[in-house]
């Protein structure tokens, strides 16, 4: 007898860091090597400033890692890969009034924060899409089924307007940005403020809310490397300055 569902088990890495797989030897020793860089990087990064609410750094899931393992198995994003577009082809950003806080994680639009190697199970039933021999197009499920339409998106840059950035955000839903996340292997919590660059984009995240209510205000960042790292998988990104180059690459998805 058939079974009653089909399994479609999409066992892939995340597209940031796609078909990268661990070839370097492990053993005690090298990963002894590796924890010893990671206590002098740490004690570098935290030395640049003493505010409360500067970001701290130290041992996390990734300090067994060198830089150059890290950087091959986590940072695999171009910003490349987001089209520019001219003005005319941007849809235009509401003039809304910005409220000191929001996150789009009090509206429930968004889901928990997931590692990056693993998709979810995708299951479907025999009867629902069978299979045919032939060649043609590929047939949608019906609009009466549990599904996302994307209906288009828009691209951004902007690294000198982040208060525009901001209103995208509030009125489109949450935004897809590239940033330079090689300090973040050792990122504890705290805002940062220090030790990016914004020329080396390298890693993909997604932006739901600001919060402007401290003297640092920040973007609040969902990344994908389990809810362990950092803020309970996010990071605080200063407002202001693009840092990490966070306002270089922004893309907003209509669906």
């Amino acid at each position: 007898m058939k079974p009653r569902w089909a399994s479609l088990l999409l066992l892939c890495c995340c597209c940031l860091g796609r078909g990268v797989a661990r070839t370097w030897p492990r053993s005690h020793q090298r990963e002894a090597t590796a924890l010893r860089e990671s206590l002098n990087r740490h004690r570098y990064l935290n030395s640049f400033s003493h505010e409360n609410a500067t970001a701290f750094y130290g041992i996390n899931q990734f300090s067994y890692l060198f830089p150059e393992e890290f950087k091959a198995l986590y940072l695999g994003s171009k910003a490349a890969w987001s089209p520019r577009y001219p003005a005319a082809g941007q849809t235009p950003i509401p003039n809304v009034s910005l409220p000191l806080k929001f996150d789009w994680r009090d509206k429930h639009v968004v889901n928990q924060v997931r590692n990056q190697k693993m998709t979810q199970v995708k299951l479907v039933e025999d009867s629902e899409y069978p299979f045919k021999a032939e060649n043609g197009l590929c047939r949608y499920f019906p609009q009466s089924q549990a599904g996302v339409s994307i209906k288009g998106f828009s691209a951004y840059d902007f690294s000198d307007q982040e208060d525009e950035m901001a209103k995208a955000l509030l009125s489109f839903g949450p935004l897809v940005v590239i940033v330079d996340a090689v300090s973040w292997q050792d990122y504890l919590g705290g805002i940062i403020q220090h030790h990016c660059s914004s020329g080396e984009a390298n890693h993909a995240v997604l932006i739901t809310g600001f919060d402007r209510t401290g003297n640092t205000p920040y973007w609040m960042v969902r990344n994908s490397w389990g809810s362990s790292w950092g803020i309970e998988g996010y990071a605080h990104v200063k407002m202001g300055g693009n840092v990490c180059g966070i306002a270089d690459s922004v893309s907003v998805v209509f669906v």
